[in-house]
């Protein structure tokens, strides 16, 4: 939790902020997207806002419940870095999809995509990690 607090507080933080943001119409329209008018965009963009604040909402509380020492932190941890991921992903693939290159959106979605990267791995026992190991439950066939 030690690197992991300051990039939820980063994240959990800024969307709170970004959404408090959009909502007031608060971006100047050279930091905007494209076609950030667009009806269509603006939904696209709408769409975010619950998934984005239940990452905000799910790593909050994991900070919370690691101050309290309950180990309850892990699963919030854990569920909010793979929404994050998932924000981050969808956001890319729309960019990607559509042919748009705005170093700045793309930047801030490739941080969602990637930085849950180096910390879902932690959140694996060390022993289903291992490769060959045989505690891992196989999907093809019953043990």
């Amino acid at each position: 939790m030690k690197y992991l607090k300051p990039f939820f507080l980063v994240t959990d933080i800024g969307f709170i902020l970004y959404w408090f943001v959009t909502y007031f119409h608060l971006i100047p329209a050279s930091w905007a997207f494209k076609d950030y008018n667009n009806p269509i965009m603006v939904t696209w963009n709408w769409s975010f806002f619950p998934l984005d604040m239940l990452i905000s909402i799910t790593g909050l509380t994991s900070l919370y419940f690691y101050q309290k020492s309950k180990q309850t932190w892990k699963t919030f941890a854990l569920i909010s870095l793979v929404l994050t991921f998932c924000s981050g992903l969808q956001a890319i693939a729309f960019w990607l999809f559509s042919g748009d290159f705005d170093i700045t959106w793309w930047s801030v979605n490739l941080y969602l995509l990637l930085y849950p990267l180096f910390f879902l791995r932690l959140f694996i026992p060390r022993k289903q990690r291992k490769q060959g190991d045989d505690s891992r439950v196989s999907l093809i066939s019953p043990k």
